[in-house]
């Protein structure tokens, strides 16, 4: 009797240790393929001070077009005088800055290939789930090609660029990123790119985010096609605040929160009429309750078109037609 139920528990003990073999071996071939596939189109970025006597730094960056167009970070490339590419074959290459956005981290940068590169399919970030599979693929502190794994652990972050500019819809990993990681790709277990890597909050572990691949490839496109993204802006510094209850109440308004003119450069707004102390609430109808709210707004397509701005000036409130010019 207790032979059979000992040769019970092995059998049941031999099959659970199958079971979870099968399921890492699956796991383990999920992040090899991706890798195996996404790697080749994964290079190393380094750059020279404008002093030229020492490297500025480096980063990553992912193949954008077999023409040698390559995606990378802002802040890699940002100033650098001199930049180089080394491809996973080990060629090596000079680059020059095709477009810069410091607003969103992306930049694009170009090469001049001896044969054509291989592209990575690019994800739909608007797709992206919480809990899937994310390998992250760069090269942190120069060792090149480092393959980290991890989950999506949110979606929607918001990020703050070193410009001060907020970027909507960021992937948040606890696929480990160290300096060097910097404009590398997140892949999904297909080893289709989801974002690229931007940053890590220290001292905090698993904290890691990546722009959205739908705004990196909207960004790079109008960066290969302009050299720059166009914005629009109204020559003002906000600050948000808090509207009196009192305030809200007499002027009828959904919201408890505006943005304050804090200061006027020569510019739209100054040009139509408005004050340092107003209160902007609103532009051409969409709510103003954050200074990010005016950035999101005042997109491309709003520069040289008449706007309509809700304003609040003491306890009045009135609308302000303003023409915001382009973001030098």
């Amino acid at each position: 009797m207790f032979k059979a139920r000992n040769k019970s528990i092995s059998h049941e003990f031999e099959e659970k240790e199958l079971e979870e073999s099968e399921i890492m071996d699956a796991y383990s071939r999920a992040v090899i393929d991706a890798s195996a596939a996404v790697s080749p189109s994964v290079v190393r970025v380094t750059t020279q001070s404008k002093s030229g006597s020492r490297a500025a730094g480096g980063g990553s960056g992912v193949i954008y077009t077999e023409s040698g167009h390559i995606i990378t970070n802002s802040h890699v490339i940002h100033g650098a005088e001199r930049i180089d590419v080394n491809l996973h074959t080990g060629e090596h290459h000079t680059a020059e800055v095709v477009g810069d956005d410091p607003h969103t981290d992306i930049a694009v940068i170009k090469i001049e290939p001896e044969t054509e590169l291989q592209v990575p399919e690019f994800a739909d970030s608007s797709r992206v789930r919480v809990g899937q599979l994310a390998l992250a693929i760069g090269n942190p502190f120069g060792f090149q090609f480092t393959v980290t794994a991890g989950v999506v652990s949110a979606t929607g972050r918001s990020l703050r660029t070193m410009t001060g500019r907020l970027v909507d819809g960021v992937i948040q990993t606890d696929a480990a990123l160290n300096p060097g990681n910097s404009g590398g790709p997140l892949v999904d277990f297909r080893g289709r790119v989801l974002g690229i890597n931007t940053a890590l909050i220290r001292p905090a572990q698993g904290l890691c985010f990546a722009i959205p691949s739908n705004t990196v490839r909207e960004v790079a496109d109008k960066l290969i096609k302009d050299g720059k993204i166009r914005r629009a802006h109204l020559g003002v510094s906000c600050q948000n605040i808090v509207i009196r209850d009192e305030l809200r109440e007499k002027l009828g308004l959904n919201s408890e929160r505006g943005v304050m003119i804090a200061s006027l450069q020569d510019g739209p707004a100054r040009d139509a009429g408005m004050m340092r102390g107003d209160v902007i609430v609103a532009i051409d109808d969409e709510p103003v309750e954050t200074v990010d709210d005016i950035h999101r707004i005042l997109c491309e397509e709003k520069i040289d078109v008449e706007c309509h701005v809700d304003v609040i000036r003491g306890s009045e409130a009135f609308k302000v037609q303003v023409r915001p010019s382009e973001l030098q």
